[in-house]
């Protein structure tokens, strides 16, 4: 019998499981606390349960591990890289940074991704798998654990694509904001899109607290069509549509990522473009230069991100400059992974 991933598992579900197992329905609450407060790697370790049930549940469930294969930390800015490795062999990026306000850790939901983005490093090896909850949760769990500081957002922008692993994300998030385990506020988590609007308009109706980032990148079909194949099945009309529905039934402000590209979206008749695409929205334009990739030949620098964010904010629209961290490391999301399996 193949065992279950424990770690993925839901208080309720872990209940159900527990009761079938023989044991009283209390001892799952004490094990999903072992589990994602005391973050136990050994069922061994859980002082409060019998030899008996210890090994009753070493026999059923399995607790899934994180190998760390490489960790560059930035000698500028505090930044850590991590090359997670999984037990099939397979590898994700994880990226801890250091900020006024605490630690943020921007974690993969995917090995690999689908989405083509052109401008993107973790597109270029192809799609793999999707992440489980557990694998999400471990990139949080052994990152605390190797770094010993405290995490107090999240970023959901690594390797992948959220919303294309949309059921077992939601299931990462519920677990994770979990009163019973780690009890993070969604109101502390940040969820980018490429922007699959299906995905969106259910995600707006759960009414998470958290923050939607869209990558946008382009204010018009044909240009973002070019770097972003997602815009062939969802245009920007359909995409903003979705937006104003997230922001209708959340409350919450939207962010849009835009990769400023020299010669592709940097022009101030872009900006005009954008401005009357946002025009009214509860919004913010993050701007970030774009990353180099040697498989692709983008530029730009942080002087024509500042002309970009001029022409915006003459009209109306805030805009700011996302702050690079990790350079000396390559701290984009893809790189590491893929120089190291080559």
């Amino acid at each position: 019998m193949e065992k279950k991933d424990i770690l993925s598992m839901s208080l309720n579900e872990l209940e159900e499981n527990i009761i079938e197992l023989g044991e009283k329905k209390f001892r799952a609450r004490q094990i999903y606390e072992w589990l994602h407060q005391k973050r136990i790697t050994d069922f061994s370790q859980m002082t409060n349960i019998s030899a008996q049930l210890q090994d009753k549940l070493d026999n059923y469930f399995c607790i899934k591990k994180l190998i760390v294969v490489r960790k560059l930390e930035s000698s500028r800015d505090n930044t850590v890289k991590y090359l997670y490795e999984f037990s099939d062999g397979n590898h994700v990026e994880t990226v801890l940074m250091d900020y006024n306000h605490g630690y943020s850790l921007c974690i993969s939901t995917q090995v690999g991704c689908k989405m083509g983005c052109k401008f993107c490093a973790s597109t270029i090896a192809g799609f793999k798998r999707n992440l489980e909850p557990s694998e999400m949760l471990l990139q949080l769990y052994e990152t605390e654990r190797n770094s010993a500081v405290k995490v107090s957002s999240i970023v959901l922008m690594g390797i992948g694509e959220p919303l294309d692993n949309f059921d077992n994300v939601i299931k990462f998030l519920n677990i994770l904001s979990s009163e019973n385990g780690t009890n993070m506020s969604l109101r502390h988590v940040s969820l980018s899109t490429c922007g699959l609007v299906d995905r969106i308009n259910e995600l707006a109706q759960l009414k998470y607290g958290l923050t939607l980032s869209i990558s946008l990148h382009a204010p018009e079909d044909d240009a973002r069509s070019e770097i972003m194949p997602v815009n062939n099945r969802y245009n920007i009309n359909q995409l903003i549509s979705a937006c104003k529905n997230y922001i209708d039934k959340t409350g919450r402000r939207i962010s849009f990522e835009y990769a400023v590209i020299d010669g592709v979206n940097d022009k101030q008749s872009d900006a005009l473009k954008l401005s009357k695409l946002l025009k009214g929205m509860i919004c913010h334009v993050n701007l970030i230069p774009v990353n180099k990739i040697k498989e692709r030949n983008f530029n730009s620098t942080h002087k024509s991100a500042q002309r970009f964010q001029k022409y915006l904010t003459d009209l109306g629209i805030n805009a700011t400059i996302r702050r690079t961290l990790g350079t000396d490391i390559d701290a984009a999301c893809g790189q590491l992974r893929r120089e190291y399996e080559v």
